[in-house]
């Protein structure tokens, strides 16, 4: 007697686990008029950014970079862990410097940092 097993369907194995902080567009909100949805939104007080620290990631991007740049962050990681007792991965270093730059890009705009460097290459 052959038994058939009963699988689940991809959109349960690829079901959301953990409520997304992002929402995606509302179909059921109103539509702003056209000359309104032109305009840039207005500027709020940016909120402190913070990086997502050690939780489990969903998303990835690879960056390529120098050996020197990767010996670089290397000795960033172990000088971390030496002269002040941080154990951190490349990762997280990474993602801490990315929040530092985007706070600063939203808080200074033109006068931010990453304006400049990226202006003189």
């Amino acid at each position: 007697m052959a038994r058939r097993v009963s699988l689940p369907a991809a959109d349960e194995l690829f079901r959301p686990t953990a409520k997304s902080t992002v929402a995606g567009p509302d179909e059921s909100a109103p539509r702003p008029p056209a000359e309104e949805a032109a305009r840039p939104p207005a500027r709020k007080t940016p909120a402190p950014r913070r990086p997502s620290g050690r939780v489990r990631h969903d998303e990835k991007m690879t960056v390529y970079v120098t050996s020197d740049e990767l010996l670089d962050l290397e000795h960033a990681r172990l000088t971390l862990r030496r002269h002040h007792g941080m154990a951190v991965d490349r990762g997280r270093i990474v993602r801490e410097a990315v929040a530092m730059v985007l706070a600063d890009l939203e808080a200074h705009g033109e006068d931010s940092a990453l304006v400049r460097r990226l202006s003189e290459q």
